[in-house]
Order: structure tokens, then C-alpha cells, then sequence
């Protein structure tokens, strides 16, 4: 018996945030004072390092739960099943949905209650939960779902990403420009065809770590002391990605089985270009070989760091030939990996 991924489905908002939006921005340092530097300037270096260009913002009326169900009906619809047959629908998010204008996270219900109840599904064997693990949430709800179908518990998953990140963000935070929103969806289940999940890897690093990326005040002084934005370390999580994730996609290849030669694709966390791209350097000098042109696909230039949604968006669009220059063969091998809040590191090796 196999693992495959049977169905797709992303949700990628309309409103587009460029970054000339945001050169009439006030940008502060974290003590409140003025960064003597045009926002102009600001924006350009911002885009040197991440790469972003734009990201998507949800409509005011939409939630993270929004999204995720209607990223779960494309994944439902492309798979070809029956909703009623889901055993388990799996969310992965940070911030719960979090209403435009508002500062409140509310996960009551759960939003996989809410994307369940959505998609009208009335057999209580289907069991909805969330899942809170950072950026890499998606990546570790589909190997929750390989265990519980390994174990004979489920035949079939829905595992979601969602998030609303532009509705956590301090305006007066360079980092802010980073985040945005979107939705990922994939259905798995038990096979007979050939390929799946060969191998997948997962660490937690929270002794010294875990409080890279955080809850914290805004940047201006004068705004409400009692609301928390999220906030982050940029160059400690930089350091410490590039010392790990290499190091945890090479264990995950090795326990598959396949060559670093016959790897087809590399699906990253859209976190920052620049790091992605220097992960992707540091995992082939491990192999001592040369990275392959076209390797690695990149959606964060127009999309932006949409967190959880970002690997499940990213692998749709190159899925259904909507990403140029990208393209998935029945055979090829991928690597689906992710770093983010915890600080949790995640890996899967695929064949597709």
C-alpha cells in the first residue's frame, strides 16, 4: 500500500499588495524611533533580500476558514471523491481566524469544525482537528495523515493550510511587508499505484529557539499595549535554517532510498529567496554536486510568505502547469520541505 496525494486545490486571493503600497509607510525600529531612511529605500533593500514584489491579501469579509474551504473543495473536486468519505480533515494555522479590523483569534470552533461544516459532510467519523506547528504545519499534517492511514485508522485525509497572516502584522514593522494570505489544499489516501511518500523527517529545536518568531508589541510606542503582533528575528532564523533544514532534507533523502541525482523538484517554504536559495545550496554541497537547473520552484515574488499555505499553493500550481517553466512528470521525485515557528524543521521525499 502506498501514500499519494490524489487532489490539489489552492486559494490565492485577489487584492494584490505591491510594494509601492507601501512607500508612504512610517517604518520604526523596535525602540519606537524613526529609521532614517526613505521608505523607498527601505522597500527596494526589502525586495533585494526576500525577493517579494506583491503579495495577496484576503477581502475583508473572508476568513482563514474561508480559504481553506475553498481550497478544499478544488482538492476534493480534483481528486474525484466523495466528501463523505474523508476520515480525517487536518488544518494546519497559526493565528485562527482572525476578522479584518479586529485583533482577536478566534478558534471556536476549530476551523477544520468550520471547514467540515462548509462542506455540508455529515458522518461523524470524520474527525476535523487543527493542528498549531509554525510554518511547516501543512508538510506535518500529511505525515499525521500517512500515520494514521499506515495504521489503518483512515483510508483518506483532507490536510489543509490557511492563513490570514496580513491581519497579525505591525504596520510600522519592516517585516510586515513579508507576510501575506492564501490557502492550500491536497487529498491523501491509500493507493495501489506506485509512488507516494518514500520517507519524511521532522525536529523540533526549542532550548535556545524557540522564541525566534513570537507574539510582541508594535514598533510605535503610542499604539495599545495590550495587542501583540507577530514578530520574528530575522537573522537568527536565517542562521538557523540554513544550518538545519539542509542537513534534515539530506536525512530524508537518505531514508528513501533515491539519489540527490534523480530529485526532480524541490517544493521550499516561500519564506525569503535569499534563503531558500541559499538552503538549496548548502543541501547540494552536502552531495558535493551541482544544483540543477530548474529545481526549485518559487511562488513568494508575487504571493508573498502566506506561512502554512505556501508548500500546498506552490506544488498546486506546478501541478497543474500554472507556474512557467515548471512542470511535473508521473515518476518524478520531489522534496517538500519546511522551517518555521517553534523553531520546527519538516521534510518529505515524494514520488509523484
Amino acid at each position: 500500500m502506498n501514500i499519494k496525494i490524489t487532489g490539489t486545490g489552492s486559494y490565492i486571493p485577489d487584492t494584490i499588495e505591491k510594494n509601492e503600497n507601501f512607500h508612504q509607510r512610517q517604518f520604526l525600529n523596535t525602540d519606537g524611533s524613526i529609521i532614517n531612511q526613505p521608505s523607498e529605500v527601505i522597500v527596494d533593500k526589502f525586495k533585494a533580500i526576500t525577493g517579494i514584489v506583491e503579495r495577496r491579501y484576503a477581502k475583508p469579509h473572508l476568513n482563514a476558514s474561508d480559504l481553506a474551504f475553498f481550497a478544499a473543495e478544488k482538492a476534493i473536486a480534483d481528486a474525484n471523491i466523495d466528501p463523505e468519505t474523508i476520515d480525517y480533515i487536518i488544518i494546519a494555522h497559526n493565528f485562527g481566524d482572525v476578522k479584518h479590523s479586529t485583533v482577536q483569534s478566534d478558534i471556536l470552533p476549530s476551523l477544520s469544525a468550520r471547514v467540515k461544516h462548509s462542506l455540508r459532510i455529515k458522518n461523524p467519523k470524520c474527525i476535523a482537528y487543527d493542528i498549531l506547528f509554525g510554518c511547516p504545519g501543512w508538510i506535518e499534517g500529511v505525515i499525521q495523515a500517512k500515520a494514521f492511514i499506515k495504521s489503518g485508522m483512515a483510508k483518506r485525509c483532507l490536510v489543509i493550510g490557511s492563513e490570514t497572516l496580513s491581519r497579525v502584522v505591525d504596520k510600522y514593522d519592516r517585516d510586515s511587508m513579508i507576510f501575506s494570505d492564501g490557502a492550500g489544499a491536497t487529498i491523501v489516501e491509500a493507493s495501489e499505484e506506485e509512488g507516494g511518500i518514500l520517507a519524511h523527517e521532522t525536529a523540533s529545536f526549542t532550548y535556545d529557539e524557540a522564541y525566534y518568531l513570537f507574539f510582541g508589541k508594535s514598533n510605535n510606542p503610542h499604539k495599545c499595549k495590550d495587542t501583540r503582533y507577530i514578530k520574528m528575528d530575522g537573522r537568527k532564523i536565517y542562521e538557523f535554517a540554513l544550518t538545519n533544514v539542509p542537513k534534515a532534507m539530506k536525512t530524508c533523502l537518505d531514508n528513501s532510498g533515491v539519489s540527490i541525482k534523480d530529485v526532480k523538484k524541490i517544493f521550499i517554504h516561500q519564506a525569503n529567496e535569499k534563503m531558500d536559495e541559499a538552503i538549496l545550496k548548502r543541501f547540494y554541497r552536502l552531495y558535493r554536486t551541482d544544483i540543477p537547473e530548474g529545481v526549485m520552484p518559487m511562488s513568494i515574488q508575487t504571493l508573498g510568505n502566506s506561512s502554512v499555505a505556501t508548500v500546498p499553493t506552490l506544488f498546486d500550481l506546478v501541478k497543474n502547469n500554472k507556474l512557467e517553466n515548471h512542470r511535473l512528470t508521473k515518476g518524478d521525485v520531489i522534496i517538500f520541505a519546511s522551517v518555521g515557528a517553534g523553531m520546527h524543521i519538516n521534510a518529505i521525499v515524494y514520488r509523484y
